[in-house]
């Protein structure tokens, strides 16, 4: 049996904004893991199992009069799409095709399978291709693995920056821009997978970050799942009409991040403390203009208690639900603002950042 992993992640700062080309991201990759194990199947017909997704719900939209399922939340979907990219790429550096049993297990979701928020569908994606490649014997570097994890992900979501991509791929502590995506989208149109994975893709940027000494990551999850795909999609939609604000919030976002990114090269734990409310407050007023609920009352409840107690907090990745995350210091009473996130129904994580290990 070949098991294969992948962490999941959270963001810290450049949430939307990443959604651009040059407008970097922070992200961590977290001790939470999807697990995929891969053995021959003993017959011609192979399985694909996973312990948290059998009685998955599906969403479905209304188009007009039609009823549209909507599989970006069924994690089957980045599954089945991970298999099928992975396997076009072993097929065209000529592996013959075997039978197999895939069998999915996560950490990433609450035992009573409430989703923490923290890249499931990245995370399950990432593992899947990593699985399927040692299963077929090719060797991987991770940049492959990205790639490939990536257009899987990409075909399924349709929007999205891969951020969470990378960091599951990546780990640690990372600096992220995200790819010119009609580049790829043209690329794959008219190359073949292995020479459009073996390309520099334009506007990528990965950069590993090295915290600071004496900076903590705390997470405080706010116990209300939230769904990604579909408030990028109503922020989409209203790009044209907020031109000029939304280029503003792009700027001021890229100069925050930028700042921020010094802060760790530098080893400035306060440069990087502001600028995690320098973003809270450019958050709050991209939801306000797009008329989304990013930091919902038990988020604000979250940052709030956490500033008072000398952390900088604010929402995590797509906001309206699953985390909050602070940066904290010495100067953090950290049990206090435990005691009090759980008086107020946070619940504080006890997970650690995930370092990468060496590629197989």
């Amino acid at each position: 049996m070949i098991t294969e992993k992948a962490p999941g992640k959270l963001y810290i700062a450049g949430e939307y904004a990443v959604l651009e080309q040059d407008c970097p991201a922070i992200l961590v990759a977290l001790d939470q893991y999807v697990k995929v194990s891969i053995t021959p199947s003993k017959g011609d017909t192979g399985l694909i199992h996973s312990k948290q997704y059998s009685q998955d719900s599906i969403h479905w939209v209304r188009r007009g009069s039609k009823m549209v399922i909507d599989n970006r939340d069924n994690p089957f979907e980045y599954i089945l799409s991970a298999i099928s990219f992975t396997e076009r790429y072993c097929l065209e550096q000529k592996v013959k095709m075997g039978v197999y049993d895939l069998h999915v297990n996560s950490d990433l979701d609450s035992a009573d399978g409430k989703k923490y928020g923290l890249g499931s569908s990245a995370a399950v994606t990432v593992a899947t291709v990593k699985a399927i490649l040692h299963f077929y014997g090719v060797k991987a570097s991770k940049d492959l693995i990205y790639k490939l994890s990536t257009i899987s992900h990409y075909s399924v979501q349709g929007n999205g920056s891969a951020g969470d991509i990378a960091a599951s791929v990546y780990g640690g502590w990372i600096a992220y821009q995200t790819f010119d995506k009609v580049w790829l989208k043209e690329q794959l149109a008219s190359k073949s997978l292995s020479d459009v994975v073996g390309e520099a893709w334009p506007g990528l940027k990965i950069q590993t970050l090295l915290p600071p000494k004496g900076m903590e990551l705390l997470i405080g999850w706010s116990q209300q799942p939230a769904s990604t795909s579909r408030l990028v999609d109503k922020t989409n939609a209203n790009k044209q009409v907020l031109k000029t604000e939304y280029m503003k919030f792009l700027e001021d976002s890229r100069k925050c991040v930028l700042k921020m990114i010094k802060g760790f090269e530098e080893g400035k734990i306060d440069l990087i403390k502001h600028q995690i409310s320098v973003n809270r407050r450019l958050l709050q007023h991209f939801a306000a203009m797009n008329n989304i609920a990013i930091e919902i009352p038990r988020l604000t409840e979250l940052i709030e208690i956490a500033n008072k107690f000398g952390g900088a907090a604010k929402t995590s990745g797509a906001g309206n639900g699953d985390c909050g995350i602070v940066i904290t210091d010495e100067n953090t009473d950290v049990d206090r603002l435990r005691k009090e996130w759980l008086k107020n129904k946070i619940l504080p994580l006890a997970f650690h950042i995930h370092q990468s290990e060496l590629t197989y």
